[in-house]
């Protein structure tokens, strides 16, 4: 292998690992002493209903909802991160109604909505699909909430979607699972680092261990 082709090989194993999966036990573990932000895809939600856009977030027959499976696997990472005793600070979630439930049920505190982790592709079934983080004001301001330092001792507890997590870490980050957290640690000053991910079987499997 002549020197140009490991060098695109080492820059591509490089962008890959990025959002490789971390060694999760450890990870869960370093949680408890806070300085971290979780940014979660919002848990399963039910696919027979759709969003209207412009989007109308006083209206839940407007708004595609979490399904009863979505409403347990969140209580499930909820159940997990107080077993593992993980300090809840700040809670941002998108304004639509999904992400605020699911919060809610994760982190059992009232959340605050806001524009920046609100669906990026506007209800678009095509954007939703296929994710290309194209949308660069939508990803800088996911990553500015990302890379605000926690207050001591806590972890910031964001979620959001698909797309806007595709917006704010590339195209590869679009494969994030429902209820999957991709973890940051924050850093001051500068941008927080990337962690891992934790995905809802990683939290489950985790319990009383």
């Amino acid at each position: 292998m002549n020197v140009l082709c490991r060098l695109v090989l080492i820059v591509f194993l490089a962008g890959f690992s990025r959002h490789a999966a971390a060694d999760t036990p450890e990870l869960i573990a370093a949680l408890k002493q806070g300085g971290y932000v979780l940014i979660f895809r919002h848990t399963a939600t039910d696919d027979s209903q759709k969003d209207v856009y412009p989007f109308k977030f006083d209206d839940m027959s407007a708004q595609r909802q979490l399904s009863d499976k979505g409403r347990d696997m969140a209580r499930q990472i909820g159940a997990a991160v107080k077993e593992h005793a993980i300090p809840i600070g700040d809670v941002y979630t998108s304004r639509l109604n999904r992400a605020i439930e699911a919060g809610k049920l994760i982190t059992g505190r009232e959340v605050k909505p806001v524009n920046a982790l609100t669906d990026s592709s506007n209800a678009s079934a095509s954007g939703m699909a296929n994710p290309t983080g194209a949308n660069a004001k939508a990803g800088q301001a996911v990553r500015q909430l990302v890379d605000a330092p926690p207050s001591a001792g806590t972890n910031t507890f964001l979620v959001t979607h698909k797309t806007n997590i595709a917006d704010a870490f590339g195209k590869e980050a679009g494969d994030v699972q429902e209820g999957e957290a991709f973890v940051y640690k924050a850093n001051s000053p500068g941008s927080a680092t990337f962690a891992g991910r934790i995905k809802l079987a990683d939290w489950t499997t985790k319990i009383g261990k």
